[in-house]
């Protein structure tokens, strides 16, 4: 059981694993720049040498991973808006490549209505470049595309479309994925069931490879099913309910994963009663996977 939680990262980062581990988490996620903002954070090599030592050697705080800024837009037609993309996705590769961190996470962008088909391209040519310009290696540091709630033109809004983007890279190993519960469960992806669970898990497996889903975002939604808006909420308090969670999470292929808390809190995000409603409904999960026998997947709901 690996529960994490998006924290502060703080001047030095270091303080981020603290966070983490004061909440009683087991991995972390942070930004490495303000998240509403162009303007990068500059780390010295020492600040970034520091803390991967002390993540190598922190006794419970397994995985860090880092979050992209929200302004970035891959599939956008404007170009001074594309080229200022690429270089912020570029800059925060570089920044988790010298933390070590186990990947960033991106949200690909918008085509603002012009057509997922004519943004493909540029999208995952765009994912090439900024890992070519970090230096990124397989096996080091990989951008991890985040499946987005479906809202207007937002690229990723289903697997299919990340696998679209995925080929288009050549299937570059080093681009992964982050599935979002809250995005998956506002774009119509039923997994309240054991097994629809595992429907979708296969069809990850198909489209991606096992190897390539690296950490899962663990939030309940404020909206309905199939509402296609991005609104997260605390572990019990909103629409997918901890049944409702239990089913995915409690899977074999994706328990051990870091489960990465993006809940509100009381206003100041994730707390240690939210990482502790989380081991709750893992456990409830695996129980689930104790008691149900191998069976026919059912007609999965398709979103309104």
């Amino acid at each position: 059981m690996n529960i994490g939680a998006h924290v502060r990262g703080g001047g030095t980062l270091i303080p981020s694993l603290q966070a983490g581990a004061d909440l009683g988490a087991t991995s972390i996620q942070v930004f490495v720049q303000s998240p509403r903002a162009w303007k990068p954070t500059q780390y010295a090599p020492e600040v970034l040498e520091a803390f991967r030592e002390a993540q190598r050697d922190h006794p419970t705080i397994t995985h860090t991973f880092c979050h992209a800024t929200y302004l970035i837009n891959l599939a956008s037609d404007d170009e001074e808006l594309f080229a200022r993309s690429r270089e912020a996705l570029a800059h925060n590769l570089r920044v988790g490549r010298g933390m070590g961190a186990a990947g960033v996470v991106l949200h690909l962008g918008s085509h603002k209505g012009a057509g997922f088909e004519g943004a493909v391209a540029q999208v995952a040519g765009a994912l090439v470049a900024a890992l070519d310009d970090a230096g990124t290696a397989a096996g080091e540091c990989p951008v991890l595309m985040e499946n987005a709630a479906g809202a207007g033109g937002t690229v990723g809004r289903s697997l299919e479309e990340l696998e679209a983007v995925l080929e288009a890279t050549g299937r570059d190993e080093r681009v992964g994925l982050c599935l979002d519960t809250q995005h998956l469960f506002a774009s119509g992806v039923d997994y309240s069931t054991v097994s629809r669970a595992r429907a979708l898990l296969r069809e990850v497996e198909r489209r991606f490879g096992r190897e390539r889903l690296a950490c899962l975002h663990l939030n309940d939604s404020k909206t309905p099913w199939g509402s296609n808006r991005d609104r997260h909420a605390n572990l019990g308090e909103g629409e997918i309910t901890p049944e409702g969670l239990a089913a995915l999470i409690g899977h074999p292929s994706v328990r051990d994963l870091p489960l990465l808390l993006e809940v509100p809190g009381d206003g100041d995000g994730p707390r240690a009663a939210d990482v502790e409603a989380a081991r709750a409904i893992h456990r409830a999960g695996q129980d689930l996977y104790r008691r149900a026998p191998r069976a026919t997947t059912p007609p999965a709901r398709r979103a309104p």
